[in-house]
Protein backbone atom coordinates (compact mmCIF):
# COMPACT_ATOMS: atom_id res chain seq x y z
CA UNK A 1 0.00 0.00 0.00
CA UNK A 2 1.14 3.29 -0.75
CA UNK A 3 2.30 5.52 2.25
CA UNK A 4 0.68 8.81 1.94
CA UNK A 5 1.76 12.44 3.50
CA UNK A 6 -0.17 12.75 6.88
CA UNK A 7 0.31 15.85 8.62
CA UNK A 8 -1.32 16.83 11.37
CA UNK A 9 -1.52 20.67 13.30
CA UNK A 10 -1.80 20.03 16.89
CA UNK A 11 -2.66 22.95 18.73
CA UNK A 12 -2.07 21.32 22.05
CA UNK A 13 -5.93 21.47 23.65
CA UNK A 14 -6.92 17.71 23.76
CA UNK A 15 -6.33 15.11 26.67
CA UNK A 16 -3.28 13.17 24.84
CA UNK A 17 -4.54 9.84 26.31
CA UNK A 18 -7.60 10.60 24.40
CA UNK A 19 -5.93 12.12 21.42
CA UNK A 20 -6.42 10.05 18.09
CA UNK A 21 -3.64 12.12 16.29
CA UNK A 22 -1.07 11.37 18.97
CA UNK A 23 -2.11 7.41 17.89
CA UNK A 24 -1.51 7.99 14.56
CA UNK A 25 1.74 9.08 15.25
CA UNK A 26 2.80 6.46 17.38
CA UNK A 27 1.69 4.31 14.80
CA UNK A 28 4.16 6.00 12.20
CA UNK A 29 0.85 6.57 10.08
CA UNK A 30 1.03 10.40 10.44
CA UNK A 31 3.27 13.35 11.48
CA UNK A 32 2.41 15.84 13.93
CA UNK A 33 3.81 19.62 13.54
CA UNK A 34 3.12 22.25 15.98
CA UNK A 35 4.12 25.61 13.77
CA UNK A 36 1.64 26.20 10.90
CA UNK A 37 4.82 27.34 9.02
CA UNK A 38 5.38 23.27 8.97
CA UNK A 39 2.28 22.46 6.99
CA UNK A 40 3.16 21.20 3.58
CA UNK A 41 2.45 23.85 0.59
CA UNK A 42 -0.59 22.18 -1.53
CA UNK A 43 -1.95 19.77 0.85
CA UNK A 44 -5.55 19.29 1.77
CA UNK A 45 -5.92 21.16 4.83
CA UNK A 46 -9.35 19.50 6.44
CA UNK A 47 -11.26 22.87 7.45
CA UNK A 48 -14.79 22.88 8.80
CA UNK A 49 -15.09 26.91 7.44
CA UNK A 50 -14.30 25.56 3.93
CA UNK A 51 -17.37 25.73 1.55
CA UNK A 52 -15.43 23.23 -0.94
CA UNK A 53 -15.87 19.89 0.36
CA UNK A 54 -13.05 17.21 -0.13
CA UNK A 55 -14.16 14.87 -3.19
CA UNK A 56 -12.97 12.49 -5.73
CA UNK A 57 -11.50 15.86 -7.58
CA UNK A 58 -8.70 16.39 -5.16
CA UNK A 59 -7.25 12.53 -5.25
CA UNK A 60 -3.93 13.90 -7.41
CA UNK A 61 -3.41 16.72 -4.53
CA UNK A 62 -4.00 13.90 -1.97
CA UNK A 63 -1.64 12.06 -3.94
CA UNK A 64 1.24 14.16 -4.66
CA UNK A 65 0.70 16.66 -1.45
CA UNK A 66 -0.66 14.79 0.89
CA UNK A 67 -3.74 15.75 3.65
CA UNK A 68 -3.39 17.92 6.97
CA UNK A 69 -5.54 17.78 9.72
CA UNK A 70 -6.09 20.37 12.61
CA UNK A 71 -6.37 19.08 15.70
CA UNK A 72 -8.03 21.81 17.96
CA UNK A 73 -10.29 23.27 19.46
CA UNK A 74 -13.33 24.22 17.11
CA UNK A 75 -15.50 25.85 19.33
CA UNK A 76 -12.50 28.28 20.08
CA UNK A 77 -11.22 28.91 16.56
CA UNK A 78 -12.53 32.22 15.38
CA UNK A 79 -13.44 31.63 11.55
CA UNK A 80 -11.78 34.88 10.99
CA UNK A 81 -8.39 33.84 12.39
CA UNK A 82 -5.29 34.25 10.07
CA UNK A 83 -4.63 30.70 9.19
CA UNK A 84 -8.17 30.20 8.70
CA UNK A 85 -8.69 32.28 6.04
CA UNK A 86 -9.48 30.06 3.53
CA UNK A 87 -6.86 29.23 0.68
CA UNK A 88 -7.81 26.88 -2.48
CA UNK A 89 -6.59 24.10 -0.43
CA UNK A 90 -9.20 23.97 2.25
CA UNK A 91 -11.64 20.93 2.19
CA UNK A 92 -14.74 20.54 4.66
CA UNK A 93 -16.31 17.05 5.27
CA UNK A 94 -19.59 16.50 4.57
CA UNK A 95 -21.94 14.94 6.68
CA UNK A 96 -20.79 12.07 8.70
CA UNK A 97 -21.67 10.56 12.12
CA UNK A 98 -18.66 10.34 14.54
CA UNK A 99 -17.69 6.43 15.80
CA UNK A 100 -15.20 7.53 18.58
CA UNK A 101 -15.62 6.48 21.82
CA UNK A 102 -15.69 10.65 22.84
CA UNK A 103 -18.44 11.95 20.19
CA UNK A 104 -19.99 8.15 19.43
CA UNK A 105 -23.32 8.82 17.18
CA UNK A 106 -22.97 12.38 16.97
CA UNK A 107 -23.36 14.34 13.29
CA UNK A 108 -19.92 15.65 12.30
CA UNK A 109 -17.55 15.90 15.38
CA UNK A 110 -15.35 13.78 14.16
CA UNK A 111 -11.82 12.50 15.50
CA UNK A 112 -8.99 14.18 13.26
CA UNK A 113 -8.47 10.57 12.49
CA UNK A 114 -11.69 9.97 11.46
CA UNK A 115 -11.75 13.22 9.17
CA UNK A 116 -8.77 12.00 8.21
CA UNK A 117 -9.61 8.79 6.86
CA UNK A 118 -12.94 10.14 5.57
CA UNK A 119 -10.68 12.68 3.55
CA UNK A 120 -9.17 9.57 2.31
CA UNK A 121 -12.08 7.58 1.64
CA UNK A 122 -14.17 10.08 -0.39
CA UNK A 123 -11.36 10.91 -2.80
CA UNK A 124 -10.99 7.20 -3.64
CA UNK A 125 -8.10 5.39 -1.65
CA UNK A 126 -10.93 3.26 0.51
CA UNK A 127 -7.70 1.13 1.82
CA UNK A 128 -5.87 3.61 2.97
CA UNK A 129 -8.99 5.02 4.93
CA UNK A 130 -9.49 1.72 6.47
CA UNK A 131 -6.00 1.05 7.32
CA UNK A 132 -6.05 4.50 9.03
CA UNK A 133 -9.00 3.45 11.45
CA UNK A 134 -7.78 -0.25 11.93
CA UNK A 135 -5.28 1.24 14.38
CA UNK A 136 -8.52 1.84 16.71
CA UNK A 137 -10.78 -0.47 18.31
CA UNK A 138 -13.71 1.25 17.30
CA UNK A 139 -12.11 2.24 13.76
CA UNK A 140 -14.21 -0.26 11.80
CA UNK A 141 -17.26 1.23 13.69
CA UNK A 142 -16.75 4.37 11.74
CA UNK A 143 -16.09 2.75 8.40
CA UNK A 144 -19.05 0.52 8.76
CA UNK A 145 -21.70 3.50 10.46
CA UNK A 146 -20.73 5.82 7.82
CA UNK A 147 -20.51 3.58 4.80
CA UNK A 148 -23.51 4.23 2.61
CA UNK A 149 -22.35 8.04 2.70
CA UNK A 150 -18.99 7.38 2.22
CA UNK A 151 -19.56 5.78 -0.74
CA UNK A 152 -21.98 7.52 -2.28
CA UNK A 153 -19.87 10.74 -1.71
CA UNK A 154 -16.71 8.39 -3.57
CA UNK A 155 -18.83 7.88 -6.39
CA UNK A 156 -19.23 11.97 -6.66
CA UNK A 157 -17.18 13.90 -9.27
CA UNK A 158 -16.58 16.80 -8.02
CA UNK A 159 -17.30 19.28 -4.53
CA UNK A 160 -21.27 20.74 -5.66
CA UNK A 161 -21.73 17.19 -6.03
CA UNK A 162 -20.35 15.85 -2.61
CA UNK A 163 -22.68 18.08 -1.24
CA UNK A 164 -26.06 17.44 -3.04
CA UNK A 165 -25.89 14.07 -2.13
CA UNK A 166 -25.52 15.12 1.64
CA UNK A 167 -28.14 17.27 1.20
CA UNK A 168 -30.40 14.60 -0.60
CA UNK A 169 -29.33 12.56 2.36
CA UNK A 170 -30.88 15.30 5.02
CA UNK A 171 -33.82 15.67 3.42
CA UNK A 172 -35.18 12.69 4.48
CA UNK A 173 -34.60 14.47 7.98
CA UNK A 174 -36.54 17.30 7.63
CA UNK A 175 -39.27 18.34 9.90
Amino acid sequence: MKKFKITIFHADECDKKKCTAFKLEKQNKARIVYNLNQIPRGAIILNPFSDKSASPEDKDLVLKKGVVGLDCSWNKVSSSAKFFSLTKYHRSLPFLIAASPVNYGKPCKLSTAEAIAATFYIVGFKDTAKDIMNGFKWGHTFIELNLELLEAYSGASNSSEVVAIQNEFLKQYED
